[in-house]
């Protein structure tokens, strides 16, 4: 063998230099051994450099087994959906080269219900098995290897002359990119960014009578001098416009056929300058019939595109079997009405009483093609259905006559793992993002069910529990989903439609989910429709990522609480600030908002949020009893998303819990000297053997008794400015000038917060009113980011923010239990 003995980096280099010679290898894209690129002399268009991307082994590997690793790197990191994909992919190890043209295999990248986060190395995986499956059947009837794969030494010159007629670079830098089947899909994800935006059209109405935006591109890209060539699509482009290529009244929802640009078509014009249109004729029919490689993300997102781990399959068939009865399989019909390609059946035994439907038609063909390959399912029973729109009248006639028989129906289990796609993004938690048009609005089921459940209408999941429960009347539903349904406010409407009775219940982390992101819970809910209760509460049992049974969890609805915690603290709002030392910013009362909630007195920090309070002498108890409640118990996936409540009186008695929380937000907030006096100094010049003396001593004067303020213990608040404010509210009225008394937990964290600040004061050049935040900002300085680094050179300082950390840590351990005692938290 001509490579034999050498390293695969050493392989790499050779087969680099000996055949790829005029152009470039040396990029490593993601985790993609090889590559190869027009250079940059040859052709500077980005957008059509690269020609290959390849698997490498340094020993005689399996052509399959290497094209199913190269597939499994590239689905997993996506890098389709970030560079324009080569015409080819390919595979060499020491003896032989591959290649697979790109349009072959790229169906394999869109299937839905895939999990992608497995390791491509790993080739026992049941997805390596079922990729390598796939490539296979593709070989076999689309790919000649005769014209393909090529031994180095016996075919040498054969190679040579493939790779000079086919990685063809263009001649100059004017050369249009070509659109062809490799690259339709990256070069439309390009135009929607560039050209979608200028046109004057209404996309969301467009799209529920079934027009998308990629039906606007298909008429560009078939077009010649801005005139569509193909007449059967939905639009067409006549110049310096677009037209509805069908009736008016089969699309009445559009005021006008015509469609315009409001930049006059500049971007347009300048967005095709860069490509080649029409591409060849022959791509044609292939680029109309896969228009469904267009539908936008959201759209798809409806299609129950979320990968079910085996893992939480396995767990969730024993759980309904724990409900069910030993012999549910025999017992019960089971209809899977979001299948995607049918992942959630795995398992189940009796293919006679499984039915199993999806939107999209891509998604039953490989549902099909996997009962070929032995998949315990009946093709008659696995049929493409759209749940949120269709009618039951279009359902096979076997599972009509269990939905319409009232017996049958009690035995019917809808066991499903419905789409999650919502009308509200991520970053509406900070306060910057804005609702998603069009993502649940768009079907008959929102439209029929919106007024009833309310806010909950624009979920996805609750779509389809609402249609279940209100027309699949006490049927069995076993569902994977949020913890939203249970516990939200916007879905109290919601719960007060759906009253099934929650039988059982088990949490698993989000993120074990492909597709999802954030740390949060994702349930699986067993439902018996036919008993009408209230939920209120349950217990849960929880598993870890590796699916270990950790602990048990309630679960609150929080319906009936007297309000939540920023209802309470609002009381202490000030109406003047002339005293103020800081600020308590917050927005909303759970724990996937814990980092919201901080103490400042950074004006540009605060600018945004929801709930500002400026804190006083008046305030600082309750304000520091809120700071301390949101941060001593840190967030996690499993309580993301509890809620903060208005707590019961008792904790106005307890002093040394009000103190507990006081030196806790003492050492916890990020108050800077340099945006005006620092009043959170927690000791005296003499104790930290100050340079000089502070400008402002309020909070040992606090601390000490030396701060005057009245204290009432009634509604509607407890500390007020002056006797001017004490009003008739029947409650006891004491003059507060007694010194605090801290608990021994409490001490330690002063004792070692005093070492600290004697350590930064024995610096040359240390801030005389230096915050903690400054002391840890001049120990730890900043990035070229501008933000604070997590470590120091600075090992005494190291040590001793360390022994503070482990201090508050304790202190936090210690004011936890009070968190439950005084009903903050449910628990």
């Amino acid at each position: 063998m001509k490579y034999n003995n050498i390293r695969e980096e050493e392989l790499k280099n050779k087969i680099a230099q000996d055949f790829f010679d005029k152009f470039d290898c040396t990029e490593i894209i993601k985790d993609i051994d090889f590559s190869v690129k027009v250079n940059k002399e040859i052709n500077s268009l980005v957008d059509s450099e690269y020609l290959l991307w390849a698997e490498a082994k340094a020993v005689p590997t399996d052509i399959l087994i290497m094209l199913t690793q190269l597939v499994l790197t590239i689905g997993k990191a996506r890098t389709f959906d970030k560079i324009l994909p080569p015409p080819f992919l390919g595979c060499f190890d020491c003896k032989k080269i591959a290649f697979a043209p790109y349009s072959e295999i790229q169906d394999i990248f869109y299937q839905n219900d895939f999990n992608w986060k497995v390791t491509p190395s790993d080739y026992e995986t049941k997805e390596f098995k079922q990729i390598y499956t796939q490539i296979k059947k593709i070989i076999d009837n689309e790919i000649p290897w005769e014209t393909y794969l090529f031994d180095f030494e016996r075919d040498e010159k054969d190679l040579k002359r493939f790779i000079r007629e086919n990685f063809v670079a263009g001649k100059s830098e004017n050369t249009k990119i070509k659109i062809d089947k490799n690259n339709f899909i990256i070069i439309y994800n390009k135009w929607m960014e560039t050209v979608q935006h200028t046109i004057s059209f209404n996309w969301e109405a467009a799209k529920k009578n079934g027009i998308i935006s990629g039906d606007f591109y298909l008429a560009d890209l078939l077009s010649d001098h801005n005139t569509t060539l193909k007449e059967n699509l939905f639009v067409v482009l006549r110049s310096t416009r677009y037209e509805m290529n069908r009736h008016q009244d089969e699309y009445g929802a559009f005021a006008s056929s015509a469609v315009y640009y409001k930049d006059n078509q500049k971007a347009h014009t300048q967005f095709w300058a860069k490509y080649e249109r029409p591409p060849l004729e022959e791509y044609w029919n292939y680029i109309v019939e896969r228009r469904d490689l267009l539908v936008p993300q959201d759209i798809r997102e409806r299609k129950g595109s979320f990968f079910t781990p085996k893992i939480w399959v396995e767990l969730s068939q024993k759980y309904m079997g724990n409900v069910l009865g030993d012999d549910w399989q025999d017992e019960y019909y089971v209809w899977d009405c979001a299948a995607g390609t049918g992942n959630l059946l795995a398992g189940l035994t009796n293919k006679y009483n499984i039915w199993a439907s999806t939107l999209d038609k891509a998604d039953v063909d490989v549902m099909k093609d996997r009962i070929h390959n032995g998949a315990n399912l009946l093709e008659d029973h696995v049929f493409q259905f759209d749940f949120l729109n269709d009618d039951f009248t279009k359902l096979p006639q076997g599972l009509q006559h269990i939905i319409n028989d009232s017996k049958k129906r009690k035995k019917l289990v809808i066991y499903i793992n419905p789409p999650y796609a919502e009308a509200g993004d991520s970053k509406q938690r900070t306060g910057t993002g804005k609702n998603k048009g069009g993502t649940t609005t768009e079907n008959a089921t929102y439209e029929k069910y919106k007024r009833t459940i309310g806010k909950a209408s624009n979920e996805l999941f609750a779509q389809f529990l609402t249609r279940i429960y209100c027309e699949i009347l006490t049927c069995k539903i076993a569902n994977f989903s949020t913890l939203k349904n249970l516990q939200s406010s916007n879905f109290t409407d919601f719960r007060k439609t759906f009253r099934a009775k929650l039988e059982k219940i088990f949490l698993v982390p989000a993120i074990t989910f492909d597709n999802v992101k954030g740390q949060f819970p994702i349930g699986f809910f067993v439902w018996d429709t036919s008993k009408k209760e209230s939920f209120e509460q349950i217990s849960a049992d929880v598993f870890n990522e590796d699916g270990n049974f950790i602990c048990t969890k309630e679960v609150y609805c929080y319906d009936n609480v007297k309000g939540f915690i920023n209802k309470w603290i609002v009381k202490y709002k000030n109406k003047k600030d002339e005293n103020a030392i800081g600020l308590l910013v917050t927005d909303v009362g759970d724990f996937q908002n814990q980092n919201q909630v901080f103490v400042s007195n950074n004006p540009e920090a605060v600018r945004g949020h929801k709930i500002k309070i400026s804190i006083t002498p008046d305030n600082i108890i309750p304000v520091c009893v809120y700071f301390a409640v949101r941060k001593v118990i840190a967030a996690d996936w499993l309580n993301d998303r509890d809620q903060f409540l208005y707590p019961n009186d008792s904790w106005e008695t307890d002093e040394e819990f009000q103190n507990d929380c006081l030196a806790f937000t003492l050492f916890n907030n990020n108050v800077q000297s340099k945006y005006g006096t620092n009043d959170w100094i927690p000791f005296t010049e003499y104790q930290v053997i100050a340079r000089d003396k502070f400008d402002s001593n309020f909070m040992t004067d606090f601390i000490n008794g030396k701060t005057e303020f009245y204290y009432i213990v009634a509604e509607p608040l407890l500390f007020y400015h002056n006797n001017d404010d004490i009003g008739s509210t029947g409650g006891s009225i004491s003059r507060n000038k007694t010194k605090r008394e801290f608990s021994e937990t409490a001490k330690n964290v002063f004792k070692t917060g005093k070492e600290l600040w004697k350590y930064y004061h024995a610096q040359p050049n240390a801030n005389v009113n230096a915050s903690l935040y400054d002391i840890r900002e001049y120990f730890q300085g900043r990035n070229d980011k501008g933000k604070m680094n997590n470590k120091s050179d600075d090992e005494t300082y190291i040590e001793l923010i360390g022994n503070l950390r482990l201090a508050l840590k304790a202190l936090a351990k210690k004011i936890e239990p009070n968190v439950y005692k005084y009903g903050f938290l449910k628990g």
